[in-house]
């Protein structure tokens, strides 16, 4: 078992069992563009504008207290669903519209800093470092096991239907929390910052 919590406490899950998962740095604007959304640069971002994240199936991720208090960005119409606890702008995770795709891209900041090594393995990819900021950029490496992992995890749940079984959406499908959609002139604003 690993906690799972926002910056203020309101917001508590766990992510509990075994099973395939990533352990990433991203550095793509939009992973930034989320971070400045919820103005959570200077804790979500490392020197080079990079996010670390744990990605694990949504089954293993258990809703403890206050559900009430996520809410979701999109920063385009059909962007990922970027997860957040409302209460004190605390990033949570990253997961695809369609709960088929049954992975949950969990941001560090939401995770137990001294374990996350411990219960994940080290950071074993880096994406996007083209888009990095400063000098020197930091070296892509990692990708193609990490997308292995990725494709095994959304597989195995489709046979196994363990997707059905997330608890951020419903019977129908539908994130249990209504996504805001950014436009394009406000998502070019946060990715100029």
């Amino acid at each position: 078992m690993h906690n799972i919590q926002c910056q203020c406490g309101q917001f508590r899950a766990q992510i509990v069992g075994d099973g395939t998962r990533n352990h990433i740095r991203c550095y793509c604007s939009d992973c930034r563009a989320f971070a400045h959304f919820l103005e959570q640069g200077e804790r979500v971002l490392d020197a080079h504008g990079g996010t670390e994240i744990v990605q694990v199936s949504q089954a293993r991720l258990q809703l403890i207290q206050g559900s009430e208090h996520l809410a979701v960005v999109r920063l385009s119409d059909k962007g990922m669903l970027r997860w957040y606890a409302a209460c004190c702008k605390s990033p949570i995770g990253n997961t695809m519209p369609d709960p088929k795709m049954a992975f949950i891209g969990l941001i560090h900041t939401a995770l137990e800093r001294p374990r996350i090594d411990q219960d994940f393995g080290p950071v074993t990819a880096c994406f996007e470092t083209q888009s990095a900021t400063g000098e020197p950029k930091p070296v892509q490496k990692g990708v193609l096991p990490v997308i292995l992992r990725f494709m095994w995890m959304t597989i195995a749940a489709r046979v196994n239907g363990s997707y059905k079984r997330s608890p951020l959406f419903d019977a129908d499908a539908q994130a249990i929390v209504k996504p805001q959609i950014l436009s394009a002139q406000a998502l070019q604003v946060l990715k100029n910052r």
